[in-house]
């Protein structure tokens, strides 16, 4: 089984019991927390994912940091401890990964990417997340950046729909009319 089905099984299971015992947005929190603790310290990090430092090992390292960590939920402290006997916390990043996506399933909120040649202001970005909401009946999150190769324009992705408004497709779209 790839890591990504793994992952998946572990975040849905995750989900249902946040749902149940706790607040979504909360354990989102916590994993990140972990997640992001675990990235900064190289150290930790290699102990956590090591296929050479046995599970308990790996339970007990866990068991001494979590109570140093503030608000870590037993929903949280249960799926780590469960991930380190099984040897998987080298998926928490995936894990959480897919967490987040079905949490934002969850509560209607969509993720779009826009692309332009030059950043956004925030006024503009808001803009285009109303107009997209109302386009898509959801909640938009928008994550911007940057190409200097569209020319100008704008290129919108909303998960695999790809709304591409860009000056260097237009001309593609030109050519190709000329050329047929």
């Amino acid at each position: 089984m790839t890591n990504r089905a793994v992952a998946t099984r572990y975040a849905r299971a995750l989900l249902e019991v946040s749902e149940q015992q706790g607040s979504p947005d909360d354990i989102e929190q916590e994993l990140a927390g972990v997640v992001d603790l675990m990235e900064g310290h190289l150290l930790l990090r290699e102990t956590l994912v090591s296929p050479t430092v046995p599970p308990s090992r790996k339970r007990a390292v866990l068991k001494e940091l979590i109570p140093k960590l503030d608000g870590i939920s037993v929903v949280t402290r249960r799926l780590l401890m469960m991930m380190a006997d099984r040897d998987r916390l080298g998926i928490l990043a995936e894990v959480l990964q897919v967490y987040r996506a079905r949490v934002r399933k969850l509560k209607g909120v969509v993720r779009a990417r826009v692309t332009t040649v030059t950043p956004l202001p925030p006024e503009r970005v808001q803009a285009i997340a109303a107009t997209l909401a109302s386009v898509t009946g959801k909640q938009v999150e928008i994550e911007a950046s940057t190409d200097a190769t569209l020319l100008g324009g704008m290129v919108t992705q909303i998960g695999s729909t790809v709304y591409d408004g860009s000056i260097s497709q237009h001309l593609q779209r030109l050519r190709r009319r000329f050329l047929a």
